[in-house]
């Protein structure tokens, strides 16, 4: 199976730690965020990473080079300056994901999700991990029920940045830059979008604050 890593935001929430340095190379424990992900990949057997890029995407490409370091085979999809949102970029990455589903992360998720854990096939268009609401997402993004995910219930839980996907459920999608939320919320509609709840340690970093929190708790 082969994942993919989305790097390509600019991590304005970030700013001013982000105005010199692209967000997946900011540290917890004195390691990148992208790299904890990727030796969590690695562990799980995974051999082939993509990595969108965008902003300062050239020093994650420096840093983590052709992936051999880590032991697997890393492959980049450059974006440029001007990011193509979540859904627009896997659907330019689609060519070097494989015809079969893949994992897609968030570069910017601290956690000790094991990727095992994700089914090894997929009859839906989509297969989240959810986890419990952070303070910054109180009312959730999904209710989940019975392994599926819908829009509406009585208790939702937040989307944690990672999933498993389909090629087949970006058919349809044209070239641009365009959101990954809508889709989602599509699916679900139509009781296409599954899920699995994971009570482990899990950490959106998505401000300076955050991340100062995390490295004082953990280190």
């Amino acid at each position: 199976m082969i994942a993919m890593v989305l790097a390509a935001g600019r991590g304005e929430r970030m700013r001013p730690l982000t105005d010199t340095l692209p967000k997946p190379l900011l540290e917890v424990g004195g390691k990148s965020l992208i790299v904890h992900q990727i030796e969590a990949l690695c562990l799980a057997g995974i051999e082939i990473i993509v990595i969108n890029t965008g902003h300062l995407g050239d020093q994650i490409q420096h840093q983590l080079g052709t992936g051999e370091k880590f032991g697997v085979v890393i492959r980049y999809s450059k974006e440029g300056d001007e990011p193509l949102e979540t859904a627009g970029g896997i659907l330019k990455a689609l060519p070097l994901l494989g015809s079969g589903p893949f994992i897609v992360t968030n570069s910017d998720i601290y956690s000790n999700f094991d990727y095992q854990s994700l089914p090894k096939q997929l009859d839906s268009d989509a297969h989240l991990v959810m986890v419990d609401n952070p303070s910054h997402n109180l009312e959730g993004d999904f209710a989940f029920e019975h392994g599926q995910l819908q829009n509406e219930g009585a208790q939702k839980l937040t989307y944690s940045g990672i999933g498993l996907y389909s090629p087949k459920f970006f058919k349809d999608c044209a070239y641009g830059k365009f959101p990954l939320a809508p889709l989602l919320r599509q699916s679900a509609k139509i009781n296409r979008l599954s899920g699995q709840y994971f009570s482990g340690f899990w950490n959106d970093i998505g401000t300076p604050e955050r991340l100062k929190l995390i490295n004082a708790c953990e280190f």
